[in-house]
């Protein structure tokens, strides 16, 4: 006899464990009031079932005076805790039983119980089987998406449809209840698919929709009505790229909204717009190209355009709200370890000698990105790197935003140089390849750039040489 066709029987039986009143041993309180429901279960299966039981179980065991274990589950919906049950105990989930909006929560669910085969197959009939609903519902699914780090595949969805579709994922919200960082992120996709002035009026679309007092006609507003406007929009102002727009789509789209520009950023543009006699000529074609900066195309694996941005702009020691226009670096690609080796040897074969490099590393299994700019060479002997100019930086989670920069106190010992070193900076900052080891504590640099301090293995390091155009 096959042994699949035993397989159903087990299933049900244990399914059928769930109705037992008996032998349970343990009760577990789900939601919050008035929603509340009382669920008997056996310790066991939870136990295997669930990273996250276990260790709730594992310090919350039966009492000897008889009294059942009870665990608390505020976070999940009673209707949604009986159907992670049914799971748990059984093995099936039959999705197309369940409204959308269910689905999202046992997502969330499975995440909080930490049923990791449980997630990908839930972010995958999202995407296969729910395309024209999540669309609908694009504020929701991408919210939901980033709300982990385990759920990757929507993640990546939700950015694929920003930047293939995002007219059409605009019109599909509702502007009033798009959140700051919601929105701010899809601005700065890279690859945006809007030409810059239509990204221009959705900001100022969404701009309004937070103000409702505020009337459409800007020919009404009195000063207290463009500060307000600017206040709440002072974090987009940076990512438009207004140097795109055409002389006739700055005067009738942005002239009138001039009071809520940075007075050096307005000044700079009426005197570029000014010099356009033609009024359909531009600074820069506008025909729905990506959303890009100014920079040159950056060859890495690990870091966009946008990150090179502000890596510019850390190494002109400009803010990231500093709007004057320099010229643009080219990152030259020197050395990738998965091309030439992950090794201290050929990491100084190919980059010592080379002043103004950029070091990008990629942590294995994380999210990070660490990095550190040396303005000087890199040399095999051990000796140490004098500048004040270096400094040092993480990204997480793959956001823009989400930084931590970190500039040399000592620049005494700026670059840690020598064989058994990769692209290493300070006492301890950021140390690469030795002995084996990697790891980032507070020692010349003037803050740490990771929130622990143990060690951690490089996946990918690229060093890349800043070249001025």
């Amino acid at each position: 006899m096959s042994n699949n066709k035993l397989l159903p029987k087990l299933l049900q039986n244990l399914t059928e464990i769930l109705n037992d009143e008996e032998y349970y041993d343990i009760t577990i309180e789900v939601g919050n009031d008035p929603y509340i429901k009382i669920f008997r279960a056996h310790m066991v299966i939870l136990y295997y079932r669930s990273p996250y039981l276990r260790r709730i179980l594992s310090t919350n065991k039966k009492k000897n005076d008889g009294t059942l274990t009870h665990i608390k589950l505020p976070n999940i919906s009673p209707e949604i805790f009986q159907i992670i049950l049914r799971y748990i105990y059984g093995g099936n989930l039959s999705l197309n039983e369940y409204d959308n909006s269910d689905i999202i929560q046992i997502l969330m669910a499975a995440s909080e119980l930490s049923l990791q085969e449980l997630i990908p197959y839930l972010q995958s009939f999202l995407i296969e089987n729910k395309a024209n609903w999540s669309e609908q519902n694009f504020n929701l699914i991408y919210q939901t998406s980033f709300e982990n780090d385990s759920f990757s595949e929507l993640q990546k969805y939700c950015t694929d449809l920003m930047t293939k579709e995002p007219v059409k994922i605009f019109d599909s919200l509702n502007f009033s209840s798009i959140p700051e960082k919601l929105f701010l992120s899809i601005i700065q996709n890279d690859n945006l698919q809007m030409s810059e002035i239509q990204i221009w009026e959705h900001v100022l679309k969404w701009g309004l929709a937070q103000n409702p007092g505020l009337s459409a006609d800007v020919t009404n507003y009195s000063k207290d009505d463009f500060n307000v406007l600017k206040g709440t929009l002072q974090q987009f102002i940076p990512f438009i790229k207004f140097y795109y727009l055409t002389s006739k789509e700055f005067t009738d789209k942005v002239l009138p909204y001039k009071k809520i520009l940075p007075k050096d950023l307005y000044k700079n543009l009426l005197k570029s717009f000014l010099s356009l006699l033609d009024p359909n000529s531009k600074l820069l074609s506008n025909n729905l190209k990506p959303h890009v900066t100014n920079l040159k195309t950056v060859y890495s694996k690990i870091i966009t355009s946008q990150h090179t941005e502000l890596i510019s702009k850390w190494i002109d020691r400009l803010k990231i709200t500093d709007y004057k226009l320099t010229s643009p670096y080219e990152f030259k690609l020197l050395f990738r370890g998965s091309r030439d080796g992950l090794t201290p040897h050929k990491f100084h074969e190919i980059c010592d000698g080379i002043p103004r490099t950029v070091t990008i590393i990629k942590v294995k299994d994380s999210n990070e990105i660490l990095g550190g700019y040396n303005p000087i060479k890199w040399y095999s002997s051990n000796i140490w790197g004098f500048t004040k100019d270096s400094f040092i930086f993480s990204f997480n989670n793959d956001r823009i935003e989400d930084y931590i920069l970190s500039r040399v106190t000592n620049k005494s010992f700026a670059i840690n140089n020598g064989d058994p070193y990769g692209p290493s900076f300070g006492t301890r900052d950021l140390i690469i390849w030795k002995l084996g080891h990697c790891y980032c504590e507070k020692g010349s640099y003037e803050k740490p750039i990771r929130k622990t301090e143990n060690n951690f293995t490089v996946e990918e390091c690229e060093v890349f040489q800043i070249v001025e155009q």
